[in-house]
């Protein structure tokens, strides 16, 4: 009897890992019923365990909304946040089966302040339910829920008119819904849609056809999504394998393992390693500890080669036949995630593939209407902002675009001091100038410029509010450097908005691109053998560690110039703090625009129990 019954498991384990596995999410406004639906649809393909009934039937009683009636939408709300206030937060992933296929369904939240989180949920999916609830249309989320869908390549829609019974299964207000909506998507590159009305609560046309919709002749939601062909042939692909971990167990194994981003690999290909270019050919392809003949989309593997090649996690190898791109410059589509503005010039966090650089949006092109998806002119972004923009990176990527390459095509920003995920972006191409574009090879380098100058290049950076005494102490030290024979400038943040950035304002974003500006000159300063002394409120960590980047280590001075704020209002010598009390002076650091102190400066001086020769004496001394 148990080796029978061994026998039937093993049987249904089989059966299962064969099937085929459908990823999709379910999205759209609030409260359209996103999880009522994927409860109803785990309920209807009883995928719901004894345990979990009995656990949804007391939670049902505790936190439900639909009476006597059990609340399907909390199996998928997991979290005590959730079940309180009748929202989804975070994605809920889910596993079900039926006799046709396995599915991976990520529970999405409708709010826009949980947008990030479906965008998460979107990027690993092969199609996206976008529910509509009958009594309100299209609504402003449930199209930027589509352009974002669109956006992460998902290429097949079921249009899911939910709580049909609340209009009385009127047919009508769905060809109503649908109308509008096909209008508004016509342009969003969908390869297929299928609207289909439904109710979650009673079950609908979730998995069977009732009666109530007996004027609707399409398929039920689970009948599409048994059926829908939403599968990629690595067959069309040439082969991409970002490298995660170069696999060494002992002296005489050395293997690349990662997970293959398109295409196949057997024994005998003949490869390429990314960015450098060297070629080899593939000896074997392991999966596990097993060898084997070939490996496709998605298979995580570990190859050796012929040939002893560098290559180490973030390069990429390739198909040698038909190689990816290489560039440091892209135009690329963003969402943004951050609950601060972005602000083009700052330096943010790279991750792609497997791969981290430091990157910099060097433009906004367009921010894009969510509704009419028509191009509006933007200076920064802000939270769930999709805009198309220039990137810089600092060092070159391997890279496919988006709609051709998911993997090398996606990217993550993160915020350089908080690392939070600040945006999510798709590559659309490399910028032309990028690959036309070479450092020149110079005879003459820093330290041979430097040393004919017999003196040790640096960048001294002097921050502080308005009023703390940076310029002050600057000229007195640039006079007894000079004093001493040294070749020395001082950029003064006044001055140089007379020339160099008479274009920019006091916003953020200007602020951002005013140090970024002056930071680069004063790197080509050092590079040319001078001791530039920067004298700027420079307000941001972020940005002040940017220009530290851009530096040798030992070559960036950091001098905090710390004054109290009702001290440097005292002196006002230029009347700036009294203009931004009265309000004639907006974004004034210290008044409306907050000033982020250095945690750990190289010079910290306190102007207040401390002379100003004393301060000079204090920054010489650290220089030697």
């Amino acid at each position: 009897m148990e080796k029978a019954h061994e026998k039937d498991v093993l049987e249904f384990v089989r059966e299962q890992a064969n099937k085929e596995t459908l990823r999709f999410i379910t999205c759209g406004s609030v409260d359209d019923g996103k999880s009522t639906l994927i409860g109803r649809l785990l309920y209807e393909s009883k995928n719901i365990f004894d345990d979990q009934l009995q656990s949804l039937e007391s939670d049902s009683r505790r936190y439900g909304t639909q009476g006597e009636k059990m609340d399907m939408a909390l199996l998928v709300d997991g979290l005590q946040a959730e079940r309180e206030q009748g929202i989804t937060i975070d994605v809920a992933y889910r596993f079900f089966a039926t006799e046709k296929r396995r599915f991976i369904v990520a529970d999405t939240p409708g709010h826009e302040q949980y947008t990030r989180n479906m965008a998460t949920g979107a990027s690993t999916a092969d199609v996206a339910v976008i529910l509509i609830d009958a009594r309100k249309g299209v609504l402003v989320q449930t199209r930027r829920h589509s352009r974002i869908a669109a956006m992460m390549g998902i290429k097949h829609v079921v249009l899911a008119v939910n709580k049909m019974d609340l209009v009385e299964f009127n047919q009508n207000a769905f060809d109503g819904i649908v109308a509008d909506y096909k209008a508004f998507a016509k342009d969003l590159g969908f390869d297929g849609m299928q609207a289909i009305p439904l109710s979650g609560l009673d079950g609908d046309n979730v998995v069977e056809r009732t009666e109530r919709l007996s004027w609707y002749d399409g398929p039920s939601l689970i009948g599409y999504l048994e059926t829908v062909d939403a599968k990629r042939s690595a067959e069309r692909e040439a082969f991409r394998m970002p490298v995660q971990y170069v696999n060494r167990p002992n002296l005489d194994f050395r293997g690349f393992s990662g997970r293959i981003a398109e295409g196949t690999v057997r024994p005998g290909n003949k490869v390429r390693v990314l960015p450098s270019g060297v070629r080899a050919s593939v000896k074997a392809v392991h999966v596990g500890f097993d060898e084997v003949e070939m490996a496709d989309l998605q298979t995580s593997v570990t190859i050796t080669l012929n040939e002893e090649v560098d290559a180490s996690r973030g390069d990429v190898l390739v198909a040698d036949e038909a190689p990816a791109e290489v560039a440091d410059q892209f135009e690329a589509r963003l969402l943004w995630m951050g609950e601060h503005a972005m602000s083009p010039g700052r330096q943010y966090l790279m991750k792609q593939a497997c791969r981290e650089v430091t990157a910099t949006i060097t433009g906004i092109k367009y921010r894009e209407d969510v509704n009419t998806g028509g191009h509006l002119a933007a200076k920064t972004l802000e939270l769930n902002e999709i805009a198309t923009v220039d990137i810089s990176t600092s060092s070159p990527l391997v890279f496919e675009p988006y709609g051709t390459n998911r993997i090398l095509g996606s990217f993550i920003l993160i915020d350089k001091l908080t690392f939070e995920t600040v945006g999510a972006g798709m590559i659309d191409f490399a910028l032309r100038r990028a690959s036309n574009i070479h450092w020149q090879a110079l005879e003459l380098d820093r330290a041979a410029r430097a040393g004919i100058k017999h003196q040790k290049p640096r960048c001294i950076w002097f921050t502080g509010l308005s009023g703390s005494g940076k310029s002050t102490i600057a000229d007195l030290l640039e006079k007894r450097l000079h004093a001493e024979g040294k070749h020395t400038y001082i950029l003064d943040g006044d001055n140089v908005r007379h020339g160099l950035n008479r274009d920019l304002g006091f916003t953020e974003a200007d602020r951002v691109e005013n140090v970024r500006r002056v930071a680069e000159v004063a790197r080509l300063m050092v590079d040319a053998g001078l001791i530039v002394l920067v004298s700027f409120i420079s307000p941001y960590r972020n940005e002040r560690r940017m220009a530290r980047d851009l530096f040798a280590e030992g070559e960036f001075v950091e001098v905090f110039v710390d004054t109290p704020l009702e001290e440097c209002e005292r002196r006002d010598v230029k009347g700036l703090y009294a203009k931004a009390r009265r309000g004639e002076l907006k974004n004034f650091t210290g008044v409306d625009s907050d000033y982020e102190p250095p945690l750990a400066p190289e010079v910290h001086l306190h102007t207040m129990r401390t002379e100003l020769v004393d301060c000079v004496t204090n920054v010489i001394q650290t220089l030697s």
